[in-house]
């Protein structure tokens, strides 16, 4: 039996976006890290990507994707989006600001579409995998296209690399 589509399936189906779904196994309601994750479903860490919500220092609600085994640099971040600071959304508000959980929050189909930004390395991508906004679920697409259906940036995110 299919599973029913998400958000992002409907957006991206509208938006005549090609994508592949990927399903792994989880517990029922259990975040799942991404790096584990990418070893579930066979594929480089390097191409399946997180999606990060933080608050700027001004009020508004930013969304970072970067690679899995990655953290995000919060000061480049701020940068890329010309904010003073911006510190991660906590989890208890991650529901109500985007419409996905923990583990399942994808940068397609939020309840708002957020100043998005890639890490830059999304770039060098033949196809990324991020979370189809659902836990045990993730789409797999070109990221032009993904870029381009969510009007998002590029930056240098990650902690480690220039900037």
């Amino acid at each position: 039996m299919a599973q029913p589509k998400t958000n992002a399936m409907r957006l991206l189906d509208k938006a005549k976006i090609p994508y592949q779904v990927h399903e792994y196994s989880h517990r029922d309601g259990e975040a799942v890290d991404g790096a584990s994750v990418a070893a579930l479903l066979g594929q480089d860490p390097a191409q399946v990507f997180k999606t990060l919500v933080t608050k700027g220092a001004g009020g508004s609600f930013y969304v970072f994707v970067i690679p899995v085994a990655k953290e995000l640099d919060l000061k480049k971040a701020a940068r890329s989006v010309g904010e003073k600071s911006v510190a991660m959304l906590h989890v208890a508000d991650l529901l109500k600001t985007t419409g996905y959980v923990r583990g399942g929050c994808s940068p397609v189909g939020m309840k708002k579409q957020f100043v998005t930004v890639f890490d830059e390395s999304v770039l060098a991508q033949p196809s990324v995998m991020v979370s189809a906004g659902k836990i045990g679920t993730q789409i797999q697409l070109a990221p032009a296209d993904l870029l381009a259906v969510i009007r998002a940036q590029t930056a240098p995110l990650t902690a480690g690399e220039p900037s």
